[in-house]
């Protein structure tokens, strides 16, 4: 698992790819990128699977909001923290939400 951070100087905004590994999307057909960003919403932000494995997508984050909240959903079923996530926060539901920081 991977975040990278690539601050615009063209606006308040950092360009921000997730990155699933193969070994812990597994056998799942599908995984999406939830969090406050899309307030939540479990069909929002579809990961791209990739040849080798490994799923990704890239979301344009503002940085008017210093965190953001998010955690991966395998198969509409599993939930999975991003491992290398800059913190993490308890959701008060069944662990830990990940949180990547826009800091620049």
């Amino acid at each position: 698992m991977s975040i990278k951070k690539q601050f615009l100087k063209s606006r308040p905004s950092c360009k921000v790819t997730f990155r699933i590994s193969k070994e812990v999307a597994g056998k799942a057909d599908n995984i999406y990128l939830v969090g406050d960003f899309n307030e939540w919403n479990s069909n929002a932000t579809p990961m791209k699977p990739l040849k080798n494995g490994d799923f990704t997508t890239v979301l344009e984050l503002s940085v008017e909001k210093p965190e953001y909240q998010f955690r991966y959903l395998c198969d509409d079923s599993r939930w999975e923290n991003d491992w290398e996530a800059d913190d993490y926060i308890p959701n008060g539901i069944d662990g830990d939400n990940s949180v990547v920081r826009i800091q620049n």
